[in-house]
């Protein structure tokens, strides 16, 4: 229990101490002896002290009721503030082309992206730390950009759409619309803002972040949205993307993360151009990567700019306890005037 005003229960005394000055200030009648009143019956008189000590205690509750008495509690929760990831992959068939891995052997770029990603989710004890209690979603593009999984914490199922995915063979559908799934991306992450949209999807943690990555190897060349107009999106929706450009470059990313930086960065082409700009305008970054292990150096450099966090926070409720004391106080003070106009009554 504690008061909002303390100092205002200083003026506890004030009551009775005015009603002992009253009573001496009160005007009597002296007599010379009160025995022969000793054996009288005083009827309601003996009563009389009842109204000024009910007057007291109402005016003692009034002062504690104005110093208003709290009741707070304090608990502490912990709230996880996780991040929303779209995951954006391309399928066309230029990611059929190969690329080197770590043992000198070669593989297609769409095998190693799908092996990468799916340890970027899962984790591999190593570089990449899993991305549990992250909302992750897919998206793949070629001409068309197609949602394969919304935002969700079932990873299991998530990786699994991740091993199927393959390089888009139709010829009418080929092509390059990152503009549109980047568009798509946004929008999907936006949604996470909707009160109904978390209601549907028990989506309870909070959502510190909304990032976009994107893994792609050529300019964009379909679809509806330029990608200069899909980056304003997602500034204006609070995303964050990371471009990841996989081309042909002999050389490791620009200011890739490592200990020997190259001779010499090659000059960007002007599709790598467009990924920077996008990247910057957005508060990411842009990487190019040329075989395994500078891609995966690009997704544990964005694997560690991104972690989901446990935040302490502490809730104080306080809950009002003056009406208490306010009402018994008015009600002893009606009491006692009701008393002194009736059963106490005295002539004046």
């Amino acid at each position: 229990m504690s008061f909002a005003y303390p100092w205002l229960l200083l003026l506890l005394p004030v009551p009775a101490i005015l009603a002992w000055r009253m009573r001496i200030a009160r005007p009597s009648l002296p007599v010379p002896s009160l025995q022969l009143w000793q054996h009288t019956d005083r009827g309601r008189a003996r009563y009389l002290w009842l109204l000024p000590l009910l007057r007291i205690i109402s005016l003692m509750l009034l002062i504690v009721a104005l110093a208003r008495p709290q009741a707070g509690s304090t608990h502490t929760v912990q709230v996880s503030e996780g991040i929303a990831i779209e995951l954006l992959v391309d399928v066309s068939s230029s990611m059929d082309m190969s690329i080197q891995l770590p043992d000198k052997k070669q593989n297609s770029r769409m095998q190693v992206a799908k092996e990468l990603v799916e340890r970027f989710i899962a984790g591999d004890g190593e570089k990449l730390k899993g991305r549990e209690g992250d909302l992750l979603g897919l998206i793949t593009f070629a001409r068309y950009a197609d949602t394969r999984s919304p935002l969700t914490f079932g990873h299991e199922a998530l990786l699994q759409l991740v091993r199927d995915l393959e390089i888009q063979q139709r010829p009418n559908e080929d092509g390059t619309a990152y503009g549109d799934a980047l568009a798509i991306a946004a929008a999907r992450l936006r949604q996470l803002d909707d009160p109904d949209v978390r209601e549907r999807r028990s989506f309870e943690s909070e959502i510190s972040s909304r990032v976009i990555i994107l893994l792609t190897d050529g300019e964009n060349n379909s679809g509806q949205h330029l990608p200069v107009e899909a980056a304003g999106l997602a500034k204006e929706w609070g995303c964050r993307v990371y471009c990841i450009s996989l081309g042909d470059h002999a050389a490791q990313s620009i200011s890739a993360p490592s200990s020997s930086a190259p001779l010499a960065d090659p000059p960007l082409s002007e599709a790598e151009r467009v990924l920077e700009h996008i990247s910057h305008e957005t508060g990411g970054i842009f990487r190019t990567a040329h075989d395994f292990e500078s891609l995966l150096a690009v997704y544990s450099e964005v694997d560690q700019l991104e972690r989901s966090r446990i935040v302490t926070r502490q809730y104080t409720r306080v809950a009002e306890w003056f009406g208490l004391p306010l009402v018994v106080s008015l009600s002893i003070l009606i009491i006692a005037l009701v008393l002194e106009a009736t059963w106490l009554r005295t002539v004046p």
